[in-house]
């Protein structure tokens, strides 16, 4: 049986060490779709930027997003998810932007697993790098839209503890 499960896109939160270290411990892992689509739009020129063109770096989310759920329909076992479809509803509406029906219909279609654990935005670990170009008020604006638009969808919420990773590793598990 597979448990789908999607840790909803929070900056600062210290959600990406936490995939690695359940990595680590053999679960499986579906990577971060943001972050490769800016090194990649960076590299060839592209413009589909969360700085430049939101609106298109969203669809090359949602496709990345969508191929993800696919390929993890074959494995086995609980599958985490850096993000999930979902995550683009909730994008486009922390920048204002419209979510088109397309959008909206793959997000109610493509389901995970009923609970999704989501990292509130963590001051402490908080900075932004070369492909985070968010401020701590996009981080919880941010935050507040995932909760929001995963909770519309009908998922359970589970809140990350701000604790250690191997501490929320073993909030994770225990929880699955």
């Amino acid at each position: 049986m597979t448990i789908s499960t999607s840790f909803p896109a929070v900056p600062a939160s210290g959600k990406s060490s936490l995939l690695m270290a359940l990595k680590d411990l053999g679960c499986t892992t579906m990577p971060e779709a943001g972050r490769a689509i800016i090194q990649d739009q960076v590299l060839i020129g592209g413009s589909a930027l969360p700085w430049a063109d939101r609106q298109t770096f969203a669809e090359l989310m949602l496709g990345w997003e969508l191929r993800s759920y696919h390929e993890a329909g074959s494995l086995e076992g609980p599958i985490f998810f850096d993000r999930g479809v979902p995550d683009v509803v909730g994008y486009l509406r922390v920048y204002g932007l419209d979510v088109p029906a397309h959008t909206q219909s793959a997000a109610e279609q493509f389901r995970y697993n009923k609970r999704v654990f989501i990292a509130p935005p963590w001051r402490k670990i908080f900075h932004d790098d070369a492909e985070r170009k968010q401020t701590w008020a996009e981080a919880v604006a941010t935050f507040e839209a995932m909760v929001n638009t995963y909770e519309a969808l009908g998922y359970d919420i589970a809140l990350l503890p701000l604790a250690s990773i191997e501490e929320r590793a073993a909030f994770v598990r225990e929880h699955i």
